[in-house]
């Protein structure tokens, strides 16, 4: 009988150390390199992307293609966290549940896009648009007052969170997005909205993260993810 109860709790022990190495964080970004990444649709190509005292930049005026940044791997149920900073009126996003497939010309056809923006200095369709603020679920949905960003130059810290189904957004700690994004109160949302325009639109329920190429100038940097 000691025997049985010694081999449970071994057993139990176990489980409990595969959980919890499950749901250690892990570095997305190495602050080295690339590896791990590349560009959608155009696989490891040189890119406007690059390495800078370990933060990941994109600077629109270097040589290399235009284009978004995407994991080489997909991802459902996870935290991300990252720091992110734009330039004067910089605009950028984070895309998750991205299909990379050249059926789909852009990340946002598939993905759900956390928009990254300078809200202050933005062009005005964004300033008048509460869904195009910093944090939001780009152009769906947003908690326009926790949407509190930076000035242009600092850096913010952002958390995404998917996990069966429910997706949260959180900029400097405040909740900008939370909804069951299979729920028909959601669906419904993305009907009235301009992303109705994209079929495929979160038709994905796992899929790559994406940093976007907007032309602008936007660092990131302490990129970790944590499978739940």
């Amino acid at each position: 009988m000691y025997k049985f109860f010694a081999c449970l709790l071994a057993l139990l022990l176990c489980n409990a150390c595969n959980y919890q190495k499950e749901r250690k964080w892990f570095p997305l970004f190495n602050g080295n390199n690339l590896d791990g990444f590349h560009i959608y649709n155009h696989g490891k190509v040189p890119s406007k992307w690059k390495v800078v005292n370990m933060t990941l930049l994109c600077d629109p005026s270097s040589d290399g293609i235009f284009g978004d940044l995407i994991t080489d791997q997909e991802y459902e149920n996870f935290e991300l966290e990252f720091d992110w900073m734009v330039k004067k009126g910089g605009n950028s996003g984070i895309f998750i549940n991205v299909k990379e497939d050249s059926s789909y010309a852009a990340t946002f056809a598939t993905g759900l896009e956390m928009q990254l923006l300078d809200n202050a200095n933005a062009e005005e369709r964004h300033q008048v648009d509460s869904t195009h603020w910093a944090g939001c679920l780009y152009s769906v949905d947003c908690l326009s007052s926790n949407s509190r960003p930076e000035p242009h130059g600092q850096w913010n810290i952002a958390r995404i969170i998917q996990d069966k189904g429910i997706v949260s957004f959180y900029l400097n700690d405040k909740l900008t997005f939370k909804a069951d994004i299979n729920s028909p109160a959601f669906l419904e949302k993305v009907a009235h909205s301009n992303m109705k325009n994209y079929p495929a639109f979160n038709s994905f329920k796992k899929g790559k993260i994406a940093f976007q190429n907007h032309t602008d100038s936007v660092g990131f940097r302490n990129i970790r993810i944590k499978k739940l």
